[in-house]
């Protein structure tokens, strides 16, 4: 008896599908059905006959997978990218960084750069990201506007800045946000307080008792240094993440970002109040700000999420790049070339993202019943090939140029490499015109 007939929106049959839920599994020759913004069907191909869809997409030499996560960043900085190189963590901020967006930073350049973020990302694989920076709103627009699912925790400083002149206004105006994206599908808010040294031990209770009776999300730059750890150890005689315990501060719902400084006793804390960790490994590199000690932490049971951080930092939003550095920085620091396999490395960078984010019901894995964020990837060219090991050759031989389409909450949004609806020469436009205002304050 034949099953019965179904319509859905989008019909895709793929080569490989790589689910995530389980990690290590890869199913050839399937199916993907999506109707509205969820996922429907994952099934044999032989078995969709009965499927009637609105658009069917053959991609016999493609991996779909679940889109990228991006737990980590600060896209209008894009704007930033080359800007102030090879310099070390303080001086490139305290000099540079801070320097240029008091001259430059308000809400258009803020969407203008968001813009060129979503288009890099949204190219290379991602499709969720996470942003900490000024002008939450205007993010928050240009997100919606494109398509692309957002994470904001707006940022909470002691000390002025373009979008604000200290800590209660900061929270004040990202409240604000929180009540005018509530019914966003694809915008989610949370608190940025933005590090211990730039926000006052006061100030942090306050985001801690906030988030608590909001049921928040909390992201914080947290021990990204050892100078940062030592300097805080003097002046307060604990290490930040020991404030951040006694402050209320850690729970499952923060997310402690770089962590490139860690003993055993700060894992063992992480584990037991289920913060979770977001790595940025070419960020920290080049910074020379140290490495996350990724393999202990999973080994404590600790979730570890990827970002990129800023194009200013890193000069890349490519999360495949970040999955590979991440994969060899954790074999090289470790000294153990089992470290951080491939099946690891893609599980940060999809569910673990995602469940830092709380967003693991909706994204990260590709199951019936959630949303259809998913990304589909050519293997079929010569850098890919032979294809012995699907998982080996996502983390280790692509670079995010493979990435073909992309659907977000089941909406297309690349298609053969192109960005339906988006205006790349405006964008081009717009970006020229910061380059060269930035460049004639350049001190």
């Amino acid at each position: 008896m034949s099953a019965p007939a179904e319509t859905v929106d989008t019909l895709i049959h793929a080569g490989w599908i790589l689910p995530m839920a389980p990690a290590t599994s890869v199913l050839e020759n399937h199916s993907l059905a999506i109707r509205g913004e969820q996922i429907v069907g994952l099934l044999p191909r032989t078995e969709t006959a009965h499927i009637t869809a609105a658009e069917i997409f053959e991609l016999p030499g493609h991996v779909l997978m679940p889109g990228l996560v991006n737990a980590h960043g600060h896209a209008a900085m894009s704007l930033l990218r080359g800007y102030a190189d090879d310099l070390p963590l303080m001086p490139w901020l305290e000099q540079h960084i801070w320097p240029a967006e008091g001259r430059h930073v308000n809400a258009d350049f803020v969407a203008d750069g968001v813009a060129l973020a979503i288009v890099e990302m949204l190219r290379a694989g991602t499709t969720t990201f996470s942003d900490m920076y000024f002008f939450p709103d205007a993010c928050a627009r240009v997100a919606q506007r494109m398509g692309m699912r957002c994470q904001i925790s707006f940022p909470v400083l002691d000390f002025p800045t373009p979008w604000a002149r200290e800590a209660d206004e900061y929270i004040s105006k990202g409240l604000a946000l929180r009540d005018s994206v509530k019914h966003s599908s694809l915008i989610s808010t949370g608190f940025g307080p933005h590090a211990p040294y730039t926000v006052s031990h006061a100030n942090l209770s306050k985001v801690a008792m906030l988030a608590a009776e909001l049921d928040a999300p909390i992201q914080i730059h947290l021990h990204e240094t050892r100078g940062e750890v030592l300097q805080a150890v003097e002046a307060h005689g604990e290490r930040p993440l020991d404030s951040l315990h006694r402050l209320g501060l850690l729970g499952p719902r923060t997310q402690c970002v770089h962590m490139t400084d860690l003993g055993t006793q700060d894992i063992a804390l992480l584990a037991e109040t289920g913060a979770h960790v977001v790595h940025c490994p070419q960020s920290n590199m080049k910074l020379a700000a140290g490495a996350c000690p990724v393999s202990r932490l999973l080994a404590a049971g600790v979730n570890v999420a990827l970002g990129t951080d800023s194009a200013a930092s890193n000069n890349s939003l490519n999360l495949f790049a970040e999955m590979r550095h991440a994969a060899l920085l954790a074999k090289l620091t470790s000294e153990d070339a089992s470290a951080l396999p491939a099946a690891d490395a893609l599980h940060m960078a999809t569910l673990g993202g995602a469940r830092a984010l709380g967003l693991e019901e909706q994204i990260g894995s590709l199951e019936v019943s959630k949303l259809a964020d998913l990304i589909a990837v050519d293997m079929s060219g010569p850098e890919t090939q032979p294809l012995h090991n699907v998982l080996s050759q996502l983390v280790y031989a692509c670079n995010g140029s493979q990435v073909t389409h992309s659907w977000i909450a089941g909406q297309l949004r690349l298609r053969n490499r192109q960005l339906p609806g988006v205006d790349l020469a405006a964008i081009a436009a717009r970006t020229k015109h910061w380059q060269q205002r930035i460049a004639r304050s350049y001190p």
